[in-house]
């Protein structure tokens, strides 16, 4: 994969943490940040560091954002988060948009009219990870993309799966959903045809709406 350019605004813990991991997969990453405090720069020596406001249209021009490929709206403000994601992506064009919802209320502003691509909220990330770890033969949405209309949801096989010890071909999914991996033992596996849904199978699948959500549930949780 060949790296790509993501700008970061927000140099806190999150942000730096984002560019760290993004620089170690061979990414070129600028950071934007207002705050003179926050400019740690000897933490991320390896990106471009920006002291400016992202909320700016002058520091967007200044960071030629058109030539980013990615950009990540990081800071703790969620009405920066939204000012940022609105001007990326319609004064300049980026492709993909990422948005931090800091206060889960806001959730719903965070949408294609923002701009925003993929809108990650922690505290909704770590309850649905909260709810995976103590659910079986329940459906719980991991996260949303695609402006809010796809999802990516996981469900643990019960002892009283319906689906426990059937191959994967007669498995008849709704439309426009699909199994994305199965996670056993530890391993991954990737569905396939010939494989077998086994109990205690953590099922990740992708739906692209609530109701179909509610129909892999039903397919897949226990009766």
């Amino acid at each position: 994969m060949h790296g790509k350019r993501v700008a970061i605004a927000g140099a806190g813990n999150v942000g730096r943490s984002i560019a760290n991991e993004l620089l170690d997969h061979g990414h070129e990453v600028l950071l934007i940040e207002r705050m003179p405090r926050a400019m740690k720069t000897a933490t991320v020596e390896r990106a471009h560091w920006l002291h400016a406001d992202a909320c700016e249209l002058s520091t967007l021009e200044t960071a030629q954002l058109q030539d980013y490929d990615v950009v990540v709206a990081a800071t703790g403000d969620d009405k920066a988060n939204l000012v940022l994601s609105l001007l990326a992506k319609t004064e300049f064009g980026v492709r993909r948009v990422v948005a931090r919802v800091n206060h889960p209320k806001n959730e719903w502003l965070f949408n294609e009219a923002w701009g925003v691509d993929v809108a990650v909220s922690t505290p909704r990330m770590l309850t649905a990870l909260v709810e995976e770890a103590v659910s079986v033969g329940d459906l719980v949405r991991l996260m949303r993309f695609m402006q809010g209309q796809g999802s990516l949801v996981e469900l643990t096989l019960g002892d009283d799966s319906p689906l426990a010890g059937r191959a994967i071909s007669e498995v008849d999914l709704p439309p426009d959903s699909a199994l994305v991996a199965i996670l056993r033992e530890g391993r991954v596996i990737l569905p396939s045809p010939e494989g077998t849904l086994e109990v205690g199978d953590e099922v990740l699948a992708v739906a692209t709406s609530p109701e179909t959500e509610n129909e892999l549930g039903r397919l897949l949780g226990s009766p």
